[in-house]
């Protein structure tokens, strides 16, 4: 099933994850100046989540968005994350509180959330694909679909069980191309086989393509010296047939207006760009990194409190940036007042909740040894 939605959807689509803070709390005026350049391009797709924030992402979509311009006017899509919720009931409330929350009235794309090896079954368990598919016919979802973080196999699986799924969320990014636990080329291969069409979340693969290791940064600023490195990874999938819309996460006005001035009038890469890109995945699958995107995900059930992603952002400064006393300072800033790499017990619910599949407690295992001495 080819369901095209590109006629009223431009390629790039807000990310609403990593909105910017004033503080603790999200910065709503500078999220509705964001918001509003973003519309004034002609775009109009917009992602939230149930789970972003805890709810502080879809309040800012109705005060930055759905409270200020006419519904019909934009694309909002939110998601239903089955795997925090401990009975179906709870988890079908999700909906309902997100509508409450964003004021929306319908969501014009939902998706059934983060599917992954260890929690995919429960949303047959739940009963959450019959779920979406009924309140489609109540009119309080229009379209309905489901982001996934697992293997091909997976994903053909799921895709030839459920055939009338509009729509699947993928990350993909030139970084995980061939990376064999994100599977992005193979992934992609399995949705273009079913002819679902893609939306793409991850682009820029949590901001570090937006600044990548200096041989990278070398190989694309030879190339153009005018172009962002995020420019590079966001055509690059755009450029991908099949493609919905690519989701950026934008956490100021600046990344806001570096991605408009090569999105609003989208041209996909063309063939010298494309062996630019090449060269570039060359040296990053030369490089021995923490694949961490920063998602979160794994620390909102850490017993230890432990700020897991900040403490990979510090290794990282080490093993792609050979930057070992800015390591060190970061490593000390992020576990102040904290849990440190040491306090982990295994107890294993970040690895079941990680979207990259990464081995959290032997990296941290890894980390305490660099840092914690």
């Amino acid at each position: 099933m080819d369901t095209h939605f590109s006629d009223d959807i431009g390629k790039l689509g807000f990310g609403l994850m990593r909105l910017p803070k004033k503080g603790l709390k999200i910065d709503i005026e500078q999220t509705k100046q964001m918001v509003d350049e973003f519309m004034q391009a002609g775009l109009n797709y917009f992602d939230t989540a149930y789970v972003y924030d805890m709810g502080g992402s879809e309040k800012a979509a109705k005060a930055a968005l759905v409270d200020r311009y006419p519904r019909e006017s934009f694309k909002l899509a939110s998601k239903l994350c089955a795997w925090v919720m401990p009975t179906e009931k709870a988890a079908k409330q999700e909906l309902y509180t997100s509508l409450e929350r964003t004021g929306a009235g319908y969501f014009d794309f939902y998706l059934l959330h983060a599917l992954q090896q260890n929690n995919y079954k429960l949303y047959d368990k739940y009963h959450l694909w019959d779920f979406v598919k009924e309140q489609k016919e109540k009119g309080l979802i229009k379209h309905w679909g489901f982001s996934f973080h697992a293997t091909p196999k997976i994903l053909d699986e799921l895709l030839t069980a459920h055939p009338d799924a509009e729509f699947v969320q993928l990350q993909l990014n030139y970084a995980d191309w061939e990376n064999s636990k994100v599977a992005s080329r193979a992934n992609y291969e399995v949705a273009r086989k079913h002819n679902i069409p893609i939306i793409v979340m991850e682009p820029v693969k949590g901001g570090v393509l937006a600044n990548p290791p200096k041989k990278v940064q070398d190989v694309l600023k030879e190339a153009d010296p005018n172009a962002s490195f995020a420019s590079w990874a966001i055509r690059y999938v755009a450029s991908l047939e099949g493609i919905i819309t690519v989701l950026s996460g934008m956490s100021n006005t600046e990344q806001m207006r570096d991605n408009l001035s090569y999105m609003k009038d989208f041209k996909p890469l063309n063939d010298a760009e494309q062996d630019t890109i090449k060269k570039a995945q060359e040296i990053i699958n030369g490089i021995k990194s923490i694949p961490c995107t920063a998602c979160h995900y794994c620390t909102d059930g850490c017993p230890k409190k432990i700020p897991i992603p900040e403490i990979f952002e510090a290794r990282n400064k080490q093993l792609v940036w050979g930057q070992l006393e800015e390591g060190k300072k970061k490593y000390a800033k992020a576990v102040e007042n904290a849990g440190k790499a040491s306090d982990c017990i295994a107890c294993g619910q970040c690895e079941r909740a990680c979207p990259q599949q990464i081995n959290v407690i032997e990296k941290l295992k890894e980390c305490s040894e660099k840092f914690d001495v």
